[in-house]
C-alpha cells in the first residue's frame, strides 16, 4: 500500500487518535493460472496473512478516533469492508478528501479500490474488522479492533457488539 495524504491533510486530521493499514488480498491454488482467472480463492486474507490481526489485534483505548487505511488488492473479489459494532463517522473514497461520506456501515471497495475510514471507539470490547462477504472470512479475512481503557492488550475477552 502507498499512501500519498492530502497536502492540506484531511480535515479530520485533529481528530484522529489512532492511525492503521489493512491490504485485503486473495491467494490461488499455486501454479495454477485456470485458478486464479476462474477459480474461488483458497484464502482471502488482511496483511498477507490469515487471522493473523485476530491474533495479533489492534489497539485503540475507549474514546480514540481510529482512522484505518484499506485497500483492496484483489485481484478478483468485491470487499464489503466493514467494522462490526461501528458506524463510520467519515469514509474518503480512494482516499480523495474530497470524495466524503458520513455515517457509513459498510464500504463497498471494488478490486484495486481503497478508502480512508474514521470512526470514534465508545465502548471496550473486541471489534471484529471484516469483509462482509463472509464465504471470504472464513478463508481469513477477518481482524480485530480490540478497545481497553488504556488502549493496551489485556488478552481482551471477546464482546460481540
Amino acid at each position: 500500500m502507498i499512501i500519498v495524504e492530502p497536502k492540506a491533510g484531511y480535515p479530520s486530521d485533529h481528530l484522529v487518535d489512532r492511525e492503521y493499514t489493512l491490504v485485503q488480498s486473495e491467494w490461488y491454488k499455486e501454479h495454477d493460472y485456470e485458478a486464479f482467472l476462474n477459480g474461488e480463492p483458497d484464502y482471502v486474507v488482511f496483511n498477507g496473512n490469515d487471522y493473523g490481526l485476530t491474533e495479533h489485534p489492534l489497539l485503540a483505548k475507549v474514546g480514540d478516533t481510529v482512522r484505518i487505511y484499506v485497500s483492496n488488492a484483489g485481484p478478483n473479489e468485491v470487499s464489503s469492508f466493514h467494522v462490526v459494532g461501528t458506524i463510520m463517522d467519515r469514509v474518503y473514497t480512494d482516499g480523495n478528501p474530497r470524495n466524503i461520506q458520513y455515517g457509513i456501515q459498510t464500504v463497498m471497495l471494488p478490486a484495486s479500490g481503497g478508502a480512508v475510514v474514521e470512526f470514534t471507539v465508545t465502548e471496550e470490547g473486541d471489534y471484529a474488522i471484516v469483509t462482509h462477504q463472509f464465504n471470504h472470512v472464513a478463508k481469513g479475512a477477518s481482524a480485530v479492533l480490540r478497545v481497553t481503557i488504556d488502549g493496551t492488550d489485556h488478552g481482551g475477552t471477546a464482546m460481540s457488539h
